[in-house]
Protein backbone atom coordinates (compact mmCIF):
# COMPACT_ATOMS: atom_id res chain seq x y z
CA UNK A 1 0.00 0.00 0.00
CA UNK A 2 1.20 3.51 -0.76
CA UNK A 3 1.54 6.11 1.94
CA UNK A 4 0.16 8.79 -0.38
CA UNK A 5 -3.04 10.40 0.92
CA UNK A 6 -6.20 9.89 -1.09
CA UNK A 7 -7.05 13.61 -0.86
CA UNK A 8 -4.47 14.44 -3.50
CA UNK A 9 -5.56 11.71 -5.91
CA UNK A 10 -7.66 12.88 -8.87
CA UNK A 11 -10.19 10.07 -8.40
CA UNK A 12 -10.50 6.30 -8.72
CA UNK A 13 -8.89 4.56 -11.63
CA UNK A 14 -11.02 2.33 -13.81
CA UNK A 15 -9.84 -0.81 -12.03
CA UNK A 16 -10.31 0.77 -8.56
CA UNK A 17 -14.10 1.17 -8.59
CA UNK A 18 -14.62 -1.11 -5.58
CA UNK A 19 -12.45 1.15 -3.44
CA UNK A 20 -14.61 4.09 -4.46
CA UNK A 21 -17.78 2.27 -3.45
CA UNK A 22 -16.50 0.98 -0.10
CA UNK A 23 -14.05 3.41 1.46
CA UNK A 24 -11.83 2.03 4.19
CA UNK A 25 -12.75 2.86 7.77
CA UNK A 26 -10.77 5.84 9.02
CA UNK A 27 -9.65 6.77 5.52
CA UNK A 28 -9.68 10.41 4.54
CA UNK A 29 -12.65 11.28 2.34
CA UNK A 30 -11.73 11.53 -1.29
CA UNK A 31 -12.71 14.62 -3.24
CA UNK A 32 -16.04 14.49 -4.96
CA UNK A 33 -15.78 13.73 -8.64
CA UNK A 34 -18.83 15.99 -9.02
CA UNK A 35 -16.70 19.06 -8.28
CA UNK A 36 -16.45 21.20 -11.37
CA UNK A 37 -15.18 24.72 -11.86
CA UNK A 38 -18.79 25.87 -12.32
CA UNK A 39 -19.62 24.83 -8.74
CA UNK A 40 -16.77 26.95 -7.38
CA UNK A 41 -17.70 30.33 -5.91
CA UNK A 42 -18.66 32.57 -8.80
CA UNK A 43 -16.55 35.59 -9.55
CA UNK A 44 -18.16 38.95 -8.89
CA UNK A 45 -19.84 40.18 -12.07
CA UNK A 46 -18.55 43.42 -13.60
CA UNK A 47 -20.32 46.69 -12.84
CA UNK A 48 -23.38 47.56 -14.90
CA UNK A 49 -22.48 50.58 -16.99
CA UNK A 50 -25.01 53.20 -18.05
CA UNK A 51 -23.41 54.82 -21.09
CA UNK A 52 -23.05 58.55 -21.68
CA UNK A 53 -25.83 58.64 -24.30
CA UNK A 54 -28.34 56.96 -21.97
CA UNK A 55 -30.99 58.85 -19.98
CA UNK A 56 -33.02 56.90 -17.43
CA UNK A 57 -36.15 58.23 -15.74
CA UNK A 58 -36.95 56.00 -12.79
CA UNK A 59 -35.35 54.28 -9.82
CA UNK A 60 -32.50 51.78 -10.03
CA UNK A 61 -31.90 49.06 -7.44
CA UNK A 62 -29.26 46.33 -7.41
CA UNK A 63 -27.07 44.40 -5.00
CA UNK A 64 -24.25 44.73 -7.52
CA UNK A 65 -22.19 47.61 -8.82
CA UNK A 66 -23.30 50.42 -11.13
CA UNK A 67 -21.22 52.87 -13.11
CA UNK A 68 -23.22 55.84 -14.38
CA UNK A 69 -21.85 57.79 -17.35
CA UNK A 70 -25.21 59.17 -18.54
CA UNK A 71 -28.19 60.82 -16.83
CA UNK A 72 -30.45 59.29 -14.20
CA UNK A 73 -33.56 61.07 -12.93
CA UNK A 74 -34.51 58.91 -9.97
CA UNK A 75 -33.10 57.18 -6.91
CA UNK A 76 -30.23 54.70 -7.13
CA UNK A 77 -29.45 51.92 -4.65
CA UNK A 78 -26.37 49.73 -5.21
CA UNK A 79 -23.38 48.12 -3.56
CA UNK A 80 -20.73 50.23 -5.31
CA UNK A 81 -21.87 53.28 -7.23
CA UNK A 82 -19.50 55.22 -9.45
CA UNK A 83 -20.68 58.48 -11.01
CA UNK A 84 -18.61 59.34 -14.09
CA UNK A 85 -17.28 62.82 -14.86
CA UNK A 86 -19.96 63.61 -17.45
CA UNK A 87 -22.78 61.92 -15.53
CA UNK A 88 -25.72 63.57 -13.75
CA UNK A 89 -27.95 62.00 -11.13
CA UNK A 90 -31.05 63.81 -9.88
CA UNK A 91 -32.34 61.84 -6.92
CA UNK A 92 -31.23 60.06 -3.77
CA UNK A 93 -28.19 57.82 -3.92
CA UNK A 94 -27.74 54.96 -1.44
CA UNK A 95 -24.73 52.61 -1.65
CA UNK A 96 -22.09 50.96 0.48
CA UNK A 97 -19.39 52.76 -1.53
CA UNK A 98 -20.06 55.93 -3.52
CA UNK A 99 -17.42 57.47 -5.80
CA UNK A 100 -18.53 60.76 -7.32
CA UNK A 101 -16.69 62.18 -10.31
CA UNK A 102 -19.73 63.91 -11.84
CA UNK A 103 -22.86 65.68 -10.64
CA UNK A 104 -25.47 64.65 -8.08
CA UNK A 105 -28.49 66.74 -7.18
CA UNK A 106 -29.99 65.04 -4.14
CA UNK A 107 -29.10 63.24 -0.93
CA UNK A 108 -26.15 60.84 -0.80
CA UNK A 109 -26.09 57.99 1.75
CA UNK A 110 -23.07 55.71 1.94
CA UNK A 111 -20.73 53.87 4.23
CA UNK A 112 -17.80 55.27 2.25
CA UNK A 113 -18.36 58.41 0.19
CA UNK A 114 -15.64 59.91 -1.99
CA UNK A 115 -15.89 63.19 -3.87
CA UNK A 116 -13.12 63.50 -6.43
CA UNK A 117 -11.79 66.82 -7.68
CA UNK A 118 -14.35 66.85 -10.53
CA UNK A 119 -17.38 66.12 -8.29
CA UNK A 120 -20.34 68.50 -8.02
CA UNK A 121 -22.83 67.63 -5.27
CA UNK A 122 -25.91 69.67 -4.39
CA UNK A 123 -27.50 67.94 -1.43
CA UNK A 124 -26.83 66.43 1.94
CA UNK A 125 -24.30 63.66 2.48
CA UNK A 126 -24.87 61.08 5.22
CA UNK A 127 -21.84 58.84 5.62
CA UNK A 128 -19.73 56.67 7.87
CA UNK A 129 -16.46 57.80 6.25
CA UNK A 130 -15.98 60.57 3.71
CA UNK A 131 -13.18 61.90 1.53
CA UNK A 132 -13.44 65.18 -0.35
CA UNK A 133 -10.63 65.98 -2.75
CA UNK A 134 -9.44 69.50 -3.40
CA UNK A 135 -11.45 71.07 -6.23
CA UNK A 136 -14.70 69.23 -5.50
CA UNK A 137 -17.83 71.41 -5.41
CA UNK A 138 -20.17 70.59 -2.56
CA UNK A 139 -23.26 72.48 -1.44
CA UNK A 140 -25.20 70.94 1.43
CA UNK A 141 -24.64 69.45 4.85
CA UNK A 142 -22.49 66.55 5.93
CA UNK A 143 -23.56 64.19 8.69
CA UNK A 144 -21.73 61.17 10.05
CA UNK A 145 -23.77 58.14 11.12
CA UNK A 146 -22.69 54.65 12.15
CA UNK A 147 -25.41 53.21 9.88
CA UNK A 148 -26.04 55.75 7.10
CA UNK A 149 -27.81 53.19 4.90
CA UNK A 150 -30.75 52.77 7.25
CA UNK A 151 -33.58 55.03 6.17
CA UNK A 152 -35.49 54.54 9.43
CA UNK A 153 -35.36 57.27 12.02
CA UNK A 154 -34.74 60.95 11.53
CA UNK A 155 -32.24 61.90 8.87
CA UNK A 156 -31.14 64.92 10.88
CA UNK A 157 -31.28 64.51 14.67
CA UNK A 158 -29.72 67.96 15.16
CA UNK A 159 -33.01 69.91 14.73
CA UNK A 160 -34.64 67.79 17.45
CA UNK A 161 -31.92 68.94 19.85
CA UNK A 162 -32.68 72.57 18.98
CA UNK A 163 -36.43 72.34 19.73
CA UNK A 164 -36.16 71.98 23.56
CA UNK A 165 -34.19 75.23 23.82
CA UNK A 166 -37.22 77.59 23.48
CA UNK A 167 -39.12 75.87 26.32
CA UNK A 168 -37.25 77.66 29.16
CA UNK A 169 -37.99 80.98 27.40
CA UNK A 170 -41.69 80.11 27.27
CA UNK A 171 -41.73 79.17 30.98
CA UNK A 172 -40.06 82.40 32.04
Amino acid sequence: MFSKSRINEPGPKTGDETAAKTPEAGAAPRPSSEFTPSSAPKAKPPASTLSADLTITGNLKTTGDIQVEGTVEGDIRAHLLTIGEGATVKGEVIADDVVINGRIVGRVRGLKVRLTSTARVEGDIIHKTIAIESGAHFEGSVQRQDDPLSTSGPAKPAPAAVKPAPKPAEAG
